[in-house]
């Protein structure tokens, strides 16, 4: 599929994502979302590529939520439905194998943070600024900005963000857990490339699983999560990655790891 409103690149088994709308601020339209959708199903299945990195063009934004022009326009029917059209996206970067890195080049609001949220790690340039407005337009945030915010950042910062609408900057986006790191703007994409590669290094089967115990065990109560992490542990037992992995550290060597 040729993509519009998308760019990408593909290199060292890292792919970089870039929502190329500058001229909206990166705005997710409709048809943004549904070649998102596309690409984040197609690449599950690409043997080439270990790790994703998403970012914005331009310097101004990584993606500064909804493009509003359309949103404004919908019914309530519409609305749910470009609503489900966008967590179906997110839950797919979340739910899927291979980790997402989300590079924050500038605004992320609304939809954008929600982006961000359903990615794996978070790095952000100095300049960014993170936030859920949507209170500020009589709305709620409606792609699972009420849901995943809470679990990064605990109840009550994230109903202050909510409720206020109100933006933060990096630093304090860092302080509260909501990124992984801050770094200066000229070096977000080479710190994203840094961290995608030592993913990249590693056995991937241990990488999918290890997500997998992550995603799914926050969703579970505490005993079934641990019985759920230890038939994952037990699972990479039967393939050639373990058995590489632990005779190289034994043998005081680099494991060569077949990713099986």
């Amino acid at each position: 599929m040729e993509y519009v409103n998308l760019l990408v690149e593909i290199a060292d088994e890292i792919a970089l994502l870039t929502v190329n709308r500058p001229q909206a601020l990166n705005a997710l339209n409709l048809e943004t979302l549904k070649e998102l959708r596309h690409f984040f199903s197609a690449v599950q299945e690409d043997a080439g590529v270990k790790v994703v990195i998403v970012t914005g063009a331009g310097e101004k934004a990584f993606v500064a939520g909804g493009d509003l022009a359309g949103m404004a326009l919908m019914g309530p029917l519409a609305a749910r439905e470009s609503a489900l059209l966008a967590q179906e996206v997110l839950n797919r970067i979340e739910q899927g194998r291979k980790p997402v890195v989300a590079a924050v080049n500038g605004y992320a609001l609304g939809g954008g943070c929600e982006l961000a949220m359903a990615c794996d790690l978070r790095i952000a340039a100095e300049h960014a600024r993170f936030g859920q407005p949507e209170v500020n337009l009589g709305i709620i945030p409606g792609w699972g900005g009420t849901q995943r915010l809470p679990r990064l950042v605990g109840k009550g910062r994230a109903l202050e963000l909510l409720l206020t609408g109100e933006m933060i900057d990096a630093a304090e986006a860092w302080r509260i857990g909501l990124v992984n790191r801050v770094v200066p703007a000229e070096r977000l994409l080479e710190e994203a490339r840094a961290l995608a590669g030592k993913i990249a290094g590693k056995g991937q089967v241990a990488v999918r699983l290890c997500k997998e115990a992550v995603v799914n065990g926050l969703e579970l109560e505490s005993l079934r999560a641990a019985a759920m992490e230890a038939d994952l542990f037990a699972l990479c037992f039967a393939t050639a990655d373990q058995k590489e992995g632990m005779r190289a550290f034994l043998e005081k060597r680099t494991a060569c790891f077949r990713n099986e």
